[in-house]
């Protein structure tokens, strides 16, 4: 079963970020042909920054290298290195209704938001769904407010195999109901965007004053506090096995201890957590051509099997090869 999916080089990386997404990523790798790339030309739709682009994408090869990508396990590339995916994007975009992508929420929601329109924004969707119909994937993990990108992927390709029969594949999403929402500072799900995140890879000094910002209530030390509705538990138990949870309920149920000392337990579960991850870290920012072989060696095998699907497809649709 191939599984694909794309991260974006959106700079630092937070706790939010690896339990919502990267840490199911490393799970699908024992247990399907996994596909990731970084979405470098996704990117574009929100940098216009060469040299942030171009630092911010080399920081994500490192940062999801060292939480647990395997390139031995998965084929791990970045999205420019394999040029064909803008030659399906361009035939796609011939078999795409404009109604299909006004109805897009991303777009709307984006340019809600004041997000300048244009055209990169909203054919997103097509080159997603290049992305993904490219290497003939199967299971596109995605959050629920991706769901309707694979839904155009799919319309797309039925359009296509349509005309042409069945040469592309027709995608399933996958949504990990399990996945948690992560809470950010004040309680909102954590995001960049709400500034309220908490990062992986800051200093022990910056992730103390961090999670100190943590909202609480304003329980006395000596009652018991409500566990149920703290923002702090609720970032602790991600980091617990069920006999931890249990234990610190009971810490909270006793009473006797402010939400100080629940902080501290906090950052020190959050450091011990990712202690691994940042000795990689700082190996591979000693080793960045390593890290660009690794990303070279992935688009190798990514572009072979992306070169025989494009031929059959131009073969297709007419274009002279």
């Amino acid at each position: 079963m191939r599984v694909l999916t794309g991260l974006q080089p959106s700079g630092a990386l937070h706790i939010g970020n690896y339990f919502g997404s990267i840490r199911q990523v490393k799970m699908l790798q024992d247990s399907s042909d996994l596909f990731i790339f970084i979405a470098n030309y996704h990117a574009l739709t929100s940098s216009k920054n060469d040299n942030s682009l171009k630092a911010n994408t080399l920081d994500a090869a490192i940062n999801f290298l060292s939480l647990g990508i395997d390139p031995d396990k998965s084929t791990f590339w970045l999205q420019s290195d394999v040029k064909e995916v803008l030659e399906l994007y361009w035939i796609l975009s011939s078999f795409t209704p404009m109604g299909l992508l006004e109805r897009a929420h991303s777009y709307k929601d984006k340019i809600a938001r004041g997000i300048a329109a244009n055209h990169a924004l909203f054919s997103y969707p097509v080159l997603m769904a290049a992305d993904i119909l490219l290497y003939d994937s199967q299971i596109v993990p995605v959050g629920k407010d991706q769901i309707q990108h694979v839904e155009i992927t799919r319309d797309i390709a039925i359009k296509f195999n349509n005309v042409f029969g069945d040469i592309l594949t027709i995608p399933e999403f996958k949504v990990d109901e399990d996945v948690a929402t992560v809470p950010g500072l004040d309680g909102a799900k954590m995001s960049k965007s709400y500034g309220n995140t908490i990062d992986i890879f800051c200093t022990q000094k910056e992730l103390k004053k961090t999670t100190g910002k943590i909202v609480t209530d304003s329980t006395p030390l000596q009652e018991a506090k409500d566990y149920e509705n703290c923002n702090v538990f609720a970032l602790a138990k991600l980091f617990l096995d069920e006999n931890g949870i249990e234990e610190l309920k009971q810490r909270y149920k006793k009473g006797g201890v402010g939400y100080g000392h629940f902080k501290m337990y906090l950052k020190e579960l959050i450091w011990d957590y990712f202690e691994p991850a940042r000795e990689k870290r700082e190996y591979f920012l000693n080793h960045t051509d390593e890290v660009r072989d690794i990303l070279h060696d992935g688009a190798k095998k990514a572009r072979f099997i992306a070169s025989k699907k494009i031929e059959i497809i131009k073969e297709k649709v007419g274009i002279l090869c």
